[in-house]
Order: structure tokens, then C-alpha cells, then sequence
């Protein structure tokens, strides 16, 4: 019940990008690195003409459509420039299978996939998914049953006190050690 499959640009593969258009019958919209060879019109493509996209002269105000080498449909090519937090300009060049989109609709469906990132972020970090003891099928099962159980209930709770995953983490954290100091100093006082 989706209709795009995002990635980032290790995603990025012509194999990846026909299985899921092709025997998935499903749009993808990926990231892609910079020196990823382009055709602007199908005679390019035919004639084996193609440009790195970071040379490509398009508007951030519009996809264009292209071709990549080794694929056998056209794509829109897309370029957001964005600022950092510390000021500085981030260049991103995604290429989409929907050719229906415009840049408005790609910006909004891609952003979709920090989310996944940051759960991901959340699942190793937060919820030590990858830290686990286990050794048998049953115990490994457990562990990533609740692990994943863990960083949903660590989600509800962010959204009920208004804190990020990390903020909720460390305000636990420190809740802990100032209920195990007050324990200690009791039981250096008897």
C-alpha cells in the first residue's frame, strides 16, 4: 500500500532503480551522487552522449526530464540546493521515476525519508537495537521485537512531553543517576 520507494544515493543503482519500476511496478525517487552520467533527450541517450549531473544547467524551480545510462525509461532529474544549519549551501540531485511530479511534490515526498532515518537513528542509538546479547533465534527475535517496541514507545512519549528522542533520552538518563546517587548517599549514611 506505497507507491514510492525512497532511498539515498547508496540506494542508487540502475539494478535498484528497474527491479522496483519494473517487477515492483512501483515509482521510486532516490538520491544520486554528483558524478552520475545523464542524457538530456533520448537522442543523447541513443547516441551515447551524457554529462555528469553536477554539470547539468536546470532550475531549482523545475525537474527535467532525463535519461540514465543502463535504464531503460526516463526520469526527472531534480537539483535542491538547501542551507545547512551552520550556514552552508547543500547541493542534493535526485532523480525520480514519476514523471508527474513537479518540484514541490519531490521535495515533499523525499523529506518523508529523514523520518525513516531518524527512526532508524533511534532504533541503534536509543534503543540499542545493535547491542544485543542474544545468540539463539528466539532471544535475537526478542530482542529486535523490543527494541523496535521500545523506540515507538520512546516516539508517543516525545510527542507527549514535546522533546526529541535524544532530549526525552538524556532527561531519563539523568533522572536515573540523581535516583541512584540519592540511594547511594542513603546507604552511606546507615
Amino acid at each position: 500500500m506505497f507507491r514510492y520507494v525512497l532511498a539515498d544515493s547508496w540506494f542508487c543503482s540502475n539494478d535498484n532503480m528497474m527491479f522496483i519500476r519494473h517487477d515492483c511496478n512501483k515509482h521510486f525517487l532516490m538520491a544520486m551522487k554528483s558524478n552520475r552520467k545523464v542524457s538530456l533527450s533520448l537522442d543523447d541517450k541513443l547516441q551515447g552522449r551524457s554529462q555528469r549531473i553536477d554539470t547539468v544547467d536546470f532550475s531549482e524551480d523545475k525537474p527535467v526530464q532525463g535519461w540514465i545510462a543502463g535504464v531503460d525509461f526516463p526520469v526527472l532529474l531534480y537539483r535542491q540546493v538547501f542551507k545547512n544549519k551552520d550556514g552552508s549551501t547543500g547541493i542534493l540531485y535526485l532523480v525520480c521515476s514519476d514523471l508527474d511530479c513537479d518540484a514541490e511534490t519531490l521535495k515533499a515526498i523525499y523529506e518523508k525519508r529523514w523520518k525513516v532515518e531518524v527512526f532508524h537513528k533511534t532504533l541503534k542509538s536509543n534503543a540499542s537495537m545493535a547491542k544485543s546479547p542474544a545468540h539463539t533465534v528466539r532471544t535475537q527475535s526478542n530482542h529486535i521485537f523490543l527494541s523496535i517496541y521500545s523506540a515507538f514507545r520512546l516516539e508517543v512519549l516525545s510527542l507527549k512531553v514535546n522533546l526529541n528522542h535524544f532530549q526525552l533520552r538524556a532527561k531519563i538518563y539523568m533522572a536515573g543517576l540523581k535516583a541512584s546517587l540519592g540511594q547511594l548517599r542513603e546507604l552511606l549514611a546507615a
